[in-house]
């Protein structure tokens, strides 16, 4: 199993990019600046908000969820191979399917998932990287001429009107809505012909 690689993330201030890089780097960057004005930290894969805590040295780990969050999964699966255990709740002709499968319930299950995820990988590409794009917008540039008709673009697939509404706004926000809304111009199954 891949080890997975550190986010990297982007530090705007205002409408200004002021950092990017793995966490340290922004954490490290934010710290040298003397304004010292709020920035807001974005993860560049999910277009989530991050937060820094200024305290914290750099890369030092973000802080572990509550301990009592994943309290009823503790010694349930097989945690040592990554399995988790928690609630499926299915009607009575659905469990009765999954008994009759080759390996049980969990075992069609995950077959069943992981064919889901097969056929539907670009989808769910394209989808994720609207809703990243569109996180991020909705943060930084809600405010600007435009930004309605960007987000029915972003979400209607039609990349020209899009960049059309975002063009005259400032260059490190367009910069980076383009950034997170590159997979979203592919065609998604309920767009193609």
């Amino acid at each position: 199993m891949d080890a997975p690689t550190a986010p990297q993330l982007t530090a705007f201030v205002g409408y200004q990019q002021v950092a990017q890089g793995p966490r340290d780097v922004v954490l490290a960057e934010l710290r040298r600046r003397q304004d010292n004005p709020p920035a807001l930290v974005f993860d560049d894969l999910s277009g989530d908000r991050v937060e820094l805590e200024a305290g914290t040295a750099c890369g030092d780990a973000p802080p572990e969820p509550h301990a009592g969050a994943s309290r009823h999964a503790r010694g349930v699966g097989r945690p040592r191979l990554g399995v988790v255990a928690r609630e499926v709740t299915l009607l009575p002709r659905h469990w009765e399917w999954l008994s009759r499968q080759p390996g049980g319930a969990s075992v069609a299950l995950r077959r069943l998932v992981d064919d889901a995820r097969r056929v539907y990988a670009d989808r769910d590409a394209v989808r994720a990287s609207r809703e990243s794009a569109y996180r991020f917008m909705s943060t930084v540039a809600s405010a600007l001429p435009g930004f309605e008709e960007a987000a029915r673009a972003l979400f209607a697939g039609d990349p020209a009107r899009f960049a059309e509404q975002i063009h005259d706004w400032p260059e490190d926000v367009a910069r980076y809505a383009r950034h997170l809304s590159a997979g979203s111009w592919a065609a998604a199954p309920e767009h193609t012909a």
